[in-house]
């Protein structure tokens, strides 16, 4: 028989099991109070529900009856607000209703009042510990959460290279894990007097739009986004319209008047660089209960609330992921610019071995990027699986802009060779004509003078005229000799022919100083002056090839990053033809980079159209395209994107191009 202990109900939450007249158990509403429910006449039965309450602190039941073992227990039991010890029968067998119930303990009768109560003492420390546990797994499991929010924007921070969109996705991820209706960012910067002040870099709204445009504004106790730039301090104002006297700045309302808004709760955070130094701001404004609400002068009061304790604390770790991606996306920058400093320079030297091709690395860096995003653009079916990211955009450029560098290793008077003969080589030539035109008038004088002396006066008179037709003949002959040699010195863009005079004037002589005969024309000046394109002969034209070998080498020192780490083959496939002709390395069509067929087609395009160069003249645009298109059709170049280039007319990029100073990407 169970002992029987007081009624005393007591706060904690009623937890009762089904009972009937042949039921016999006990209910413990806490560690001190139990109540004996017996049928027998002795015992009172309590008016108890007939079901298990739900609610409130954990309870223990002690009893001895199969009806015990209910579903409503079997829950409690589960959600660990109750503990079972179930009395034995005797012979000491659970009844069948018994499976499935989990039970804390067992008591044997007789029964002993200490027994129960440490029995009943142990369940409720069981519970406690529990829940405790349970709280901290809760707790724990938040914790892991919050770094693993962290850790995702984290990572998301360090993946942003543009600054403005740096500052925006901070402010984003800010509001996201505090739900505040909107926010504001600021920047420490240094005025044009090298004092420190805060730059207003972005806000957000969810709200309304909100008009912006960047300032600045003093770094003092004035303002609130001053006052915690000043003093590194996080501010949390439960209501900026009751700010507490003892802080030095008041809340500025004319936004709220002016816009129907309301603002109320706002949490202030510095941004610290690992040294500790205070680099920006971040502002957020109206903790939100729903983060659907619209916030105005109405639902403001209700649907505001202070931002929670641990929520501040989490901003101001993401403040600090946010100062550390801010420097090193300042430090990106520095190297960035540091960078196309380098690449800026070095184009310059290249231009500097020939100021006549000023301007060509930089027009075909705009045409080769321009043709890209036109490929982009493209639907067609031969550019639909192809486009390029910001880094593979970079790679273009700063290849593009390379891709001549080479050229500061090949001799200058190759580089800057304006005709076919070098100047000197000509000069020559000219003196040598100078000096028969001279012989040929000698010569005449000579004969006139003869022929006086041998016929006389009078009979010279009478052939004067034929002498001197004799002698203008000769001299036109030689002026003609002359004028084609000049002619034949000027470089053509199209191979040309019909050279045979050459040889025919290299087969004419004179004699000399000595009396020595010599030819007109020396047989490799004749060989430099039929040379059927451009100005190079063979061995310098494999000089000044090397350019691209030269740029590859130079390039693949560079350690570039993974992102642009194509650079040196991009740039020393652009002289390589489709066909398997181009140079150096004479790579077929599979070979070539599609990177590298763009800026054939732009560095061909400029270097026909370009302004006028001491070799040749600029082809009009006309002329220059359908060069192209010849090649095109030849299998020289890519016909796709050649048609590409002509039909969004890429080549218009450059039609008003004006030099630039420095460029940025």
């Amino acid at each position: 028989m169970l002992p029987e202990s007081g009624r005393d109900m007591s706060a904690l939450a009623k937890l009762t099991v089904p009972i009937t007249r042949e039921n016999r158990c006990v209910y413990y509403q806490n560690r001190e109070t139990a109540t004996l429910i017996e049928h027998q006449d002795s015992w009172e039965i309590l008016p108890l529900p007939r079901q298990f309450s739900t609610e409130g602190q954990p309870s223990v039941v002690l009893g001895d009856s199969p009806a015990v073992f209910t579903p409503e227990l079997r829950k409690a039991i589960e959600e660990d607000r109750t503990r079972l010890i179930y009395v034995l029968a005797k012979g000491n067998a659970l009844p069948p209703e018994a499976s499935g119930t989990p039970i804390f303990t067992f008591l044997v009768p007789p029964v002993q009042p200490a027994m129960v109560r440490s029995l009943v003492n142990a369940a409720f420390e069981n519970l406690v510990l529990v829940h405790r546990q349970t709280s901290l797994e809760r707790e724990l499991q938040r914790a892991r959460a919050e770094i693993d929010q962290l850790n995702q924007i984290g990572i998301a921070l360090s993946t942003q290279r543009n600054m403005n969109s740096l500052m925006d996705l901070i402010l984003a991820k800010s509001r996201e894990i505090t739900t505040s209706d909107a926010g504001s960012l600021y920047l420490v910067e240094e005025d044009e007097k090298e004092e420190k002040c805060l730059r207003f870099k972005t806000t957000q709204n969810d709200s309304l739009q909100v008009p912006f445009h960047e300032f600045t504004m003093p770094i003092n106790a004035s303002s609130i986004a001053g006052y915690v730039a000043l003093t590194g301090e996080s501010l949390h104002l439960e209501d900026v319209y009751n700010t507490p006297a003892s802080l030095p700045f008041r809340f500025n309302p004319t936004f709220d008047q002016e816009s129907g808004y309301r603002t109320k709760s706002m949490l202030v955070v510095p941004m610290k660089n690992p040294q500790g130094e205070i680099i920006g701001v971040v502002q957020l404004i109206n903790c939100k209960r729903d983060a659907r609400l619209h916030v105005d002068r109405r639902t403001a009061d209700q649907g505001v609330i202070p931002y929670p304790e641990e929520v501040r604390a989490l901003v101001s770790s993401l403040a600090s992921q946010a100062a550390v991606a801010i420097e090193n996306n300042r430090l990106y920058e520095s190297i960035q610019t540091l960078f196309e400093g380098f690449v800026n320079a070095s184009v310059v030297a290249i231009e500097a071995r020939d100021p006549t091709t000023s301007g060509h690395s930089f027009r075909v860096a705009d045409l080769t990027v321009g043709l890209a995003e036109a490929v982009d653009r493209a639907d067609s079916p031969e550019f639909h699986n192809i486009n390029f990211s910001r880094s593979e955009m970079k790679e273009i450029r700063y290849a593009s802009l390379l891709h001549d560098f080479g050229k500061v290793g090949v001799r200058e008077e190759v580089l800057i060779k304006a005709k076919k003969l070098y100047p000197q080589q000509m000069e020559v030539v000219q003196q040598r004509f100078d000096y028969v035109r001279k012989a040929v008038q000698q010569e005449h004088t000579e004969r006139k003078l003869t022929y006086i002396l041998e016929k006389g006066r009078g009979e010279f008179m009478a052939r004067q005229e034929e002498f001197q037709r004799d002698l203008e003949e000769r001299l036109r002959e030689l002026d003609d000799f002359l004028q084609f040699v000049l002619r034949c010195n000027e470089p053509t863009v199209l191979p040309e022919g019909n050279f045979q005079r050459l040889t025919e004037l290299a087969a004419v002589e004179f004699l000399d100083w000595e009396g020595l005969p010599r030819s007109l024309l020396a047989a490799k000046e004749a060989k430099l002056l039929s040379i059927p394109k451009g100005s190079l002969d063979e061995t310098e034209r494999v000089e000044i090839e090397s350019h691209v070998v030269h740029s590859f080498n130079f390039l693949s020192q560079i350690p570039w990053t993974k992102e642009i780490k194509n650079i040196p083959m991009i740039a020393r496939a652009h002289h390589e033809k489709l066909n398997g002709t181009g140079y150096p390395y004479k790579l077929n069509a599979a070979e070539i980079p599609f990177q590298s067929r763009m800026m054939t087609v732009s560095d061909i395009y400029d270097a026909l159209s370009a302004s006028d160069r001491p070799y040749k003249k600029a082809v009009p645009t006309e002329k220059a395209l359908d060069i192209l298109a010849q090649e095109s059709k030849q299998g020289l170049l890519d016909s796709a994107l050649f048609r590409l280039f002509q039909e969004a007319e890429v080549y218009k990029l450059t039609m008003n191009w004006k030099h630039p100073s420095s460029f940025k990407l």
